[in-house]
């Protein structure tokens, strides 16, 4: 069963949304070393439950946190959230190194991503 496994917070300043989620929750917080700015959040140790997530430069005004909810298939799920009342925000696209991504709107207007693992992804 698909399940969330990674949230984003969009910041106009990400220094000072790492400062906040380091001083109040003791967040570690670390640079991702890969082709865009985005900043790597572990909120806990395993196996305490709890998804881990990441901080990017908002985009847009008022850019929405968002989850990513972890699928076997991209394609297919895009498929059944369109088929169901969704809707696409962001196309499929590749994040290196790491698997597929698209970003959706459920039927309430909620952003939420969808990843599909794959390494070769460029």
């Amino acid at each position: 069963m698909p399940r969330p496994v990674h949230f984003e917070i969009p910041a106009e300043n990400p220094q000072r949304a790492i400062d906040f989620y380091t001083k109040v929750f003791g967040w570690t917080i670390k640079k991702w070393d890969g082709p865009m700015e985005y900043w790597m959040i572990t909120t806990g140790k395993s196996p305490e439950p709890g998804i881990d997530g990441g901080i990017m430069p908002r985009h847009y005004p008022n850019q929405p946190c968002a989850n990513t909810i972890g699928v076997e298939n991209l394609d297919k799920s895009i498929e059944s959230v369109l088929g169901n009342g969704g809707s696409m925000a962001l196309p499929k696209m590749p994040v290196p190194g790491v698997g597929w991504l698209a970003y959706c709107k459920d039927t309430e207007g909620h952003i939420f991503g969808m990843m599909q693992n794959d390494p070769n992804a460029k």
